[in-house]
């Protein structure tokens, strides 16, 4: 049985439709969740109504309904099921609002439902800005420098304390919707009324902008008797200007000086035990490019796409492990069924890069703003692994299926102006982008300018530049040069095809 051997059923809420923030990661953190749970004997209700996932199949749950993850809906089935327990954190922000929701109303209570891992007040207070704000600063744990705002007045009297640009973050949400940067009273009007339309409690944070300051995450566990581990830290090539979602994001983080990712580490860790997390979230941080200076963000005290790209990277069962210590283990307990050698309280160690790139359909949409920004846009995500990035991030563009085999792309037609405003503004395009920039003789230092994205990434897509450049230089392919250039192609993710294409031969006299 369970270490709580008072639980005998539990209700999982599921996400519900797909949509952007909420795709497959939940099915999967979900399918991880009944899984961890019927190994333990644990009759699972489902409740979910997205028919086209692994975790509606009838073989996962004893009990699957297929019916809208609102409170209305998920009361009846409390009363009829009578459930011991309820898992939230394995259905994005949708199964938080509506826990959030059962316990405002006084369903849990009145039916005598516990909340597993991690507590309604701990979510409430990752998810209300305020107390978020209140409890980091009672703990000593740096923000950036905000206040909460519950009307157009408050953020506009907020925004003048603050000074412009500001950003606005939507509490109760995902994806960043409703958010975004206002450089101006007009701006901030605008998007702090849809803001507010968007939260759940009608809360927005008006928080000053570090655009181009890192942006770094942290994936955590922690269970009940206060052991805390971080399984992965990532970090987000675009910087803070860019909503993680539509980031590049490479495991583990490529520019962090040691003592620098034990800083932000140490700090990830004290934020989840000041919040009371039990079972994962994600900590995201912003760090100062120039010095040690750090904010903590935000903490989701859930499962997410980060998550779900965490666990693949690590090969550390993030979300299996999750619903085990909802349900009472705790780490030290817990055997990491993937390496079946190691405790879930060890943590994992990369000798190898991953990197994330988000896939968009914004050319469906002829009037559609390609801008990244702080509010997500993507529709989903590849992932890649390799020796080192260049090789990862060439795998990485290959599985887009936008018909590239790599980041050989042609630059006839740009021209410096455009690229330069393309480089300041960035677009779904932005690697892209920057290979031409390089192409065309911009310096690393002035792309880097342009873009605040760190110049080692820089320097590392000018490495797969130059080495196209050596391939179109060869005459003699019996040559030790030229055997060494395709080599080198090799290492840094070039196909057989690309090479090919480059050096004028076919991709099996290529392999041969």
């Amino acid at each position: 049985m369970s270490k709580f051997e008072w639980v005998r059923r539990v209700l999982v809420l599921g996400s519900g439709s797909l949509k952007i923030g909420e795709c497959g990661e939940f099915d999967y953190s979900g399918s991880q969740a009944l899984k961890a749970l019927k190994e333990e004997g644990i009759e699972t209700v489902l409740v979910n109504p997205n028919i086209a996932t692994i975790q509606t199949d009838p073989k996962m749950a004893d009990k699957v309904y297929l019916v809208p993850v609102v409170a209305e809906f998920v009361e009846k089935i409390i009363d009829r099921e009578r459930p011991d327990g309820i898992l939230l954190g394995f259905g994005g922000q949708t199964a938080l609002n509506c826990g959030f929701e059962l316990y405002r109303s006084g369903v849990l209570s009145k039916y005598n439902v516990k909340v597993l891992g991690t507590s309604i007040e701990s979510i409430n207070i990752t998810s209300n800005r305020e107390l978020f704000k209140e409890t980091m600063s009672r703990n000593g744990i740096p923000m950036p420098r905000s206040k909460a705002a519950w009307s157009v007045k408050d953020a506009l009297e907020a925004a003048e304390d603050l000074g412009y640009p500001v950003i606005v973050r939507v509490a109760y949400n995902l994806g960043g919707r409703g958010g975004g940067v206002a450089y101006n009273a007009y701006e901030l009007d605008e998007i702090v009324r849809r803001g507010i339309a968007n939260s759940l409690i009608g809360q927005v944070l008006i928080e000053e902008y570090i655009g181009w300051w890192k942006q770094i995450e942290y994936e955590v566990m922690r269970d009940y008797d206060d052991n805390c581990i971080t399984v992965c830290n990532m970090e987000n090539m675009l910087g803070m200007r860019v909503h993680t979602g539509d980031n590049i994001v490479i495991a583990p983080s490529q520019t962090l000086n040691n003592r620098e990712y034990h800083l932000l580490r140490d700090a990830s860790i004290k934020a989840v035990r000041a919040c009371g997390i039990v079972g994962e979230c994600n900590v995201q941080l912003a760090l100062d490019p120039t010095s040690e200076k750090y904010y903590v963000i935000e903490i989701n005290p859930r499962l997410s796409r980060s998550s779900a790209l965490a666990s693949k990277a690590t090969g550390y069962p993030i979300a299996y492990m999750a619903a085990k210590l909802a349900i009472g283990y705790t780490l030290p307990e817990l055997l990491n069924r993937v390496t079946n050698i190691t405790t879930a309280c060890f943590e994992p160690s990369l000798d190898y890069v991953v990197v994330k790139v988000p896939r968009w359909d914004l050319s469906k949409f002829e009037m559609a703003d390609r801008r990244l920004r702080t509010q997500m846009k993507s529709v989903g995500e590849v992932m890649a692994i390799g020796r080192c990035f260049e090789e990862a991030i060439q795998k990485a563009v290959r599985m887009l299926d936008l018909g590239f085999n790599g980041l050989t792309i042609d630059v006839s037609k740009s021209s410096i102006e455009v690229i330069e405003h393309e480089l300041s503004n960035p677009t779904d395009e932005i690697i892209f982008t920057i290979i031409k920039a390089l192409k065309m003789g911009l310096s690393v230092e002035r792309i880097s300018r342009l873009t605040w994205i760190d110049p080692w990434f820089i320097w590392k897509l000018k490495n797969i530049v130059d080495i196209e450049g050596k391939l179109r230089e060869i005459k003699d392919l019996d040559s030790v040069e030229a055997i060494k250039a395709i080599r080198e192609a090799k290492r840094l993710g070039f196909s057989d095809k690309q090479i090919g294409e480059i050096i004028g031969l076919s991709e099996l006299e290529v392999r041969g």
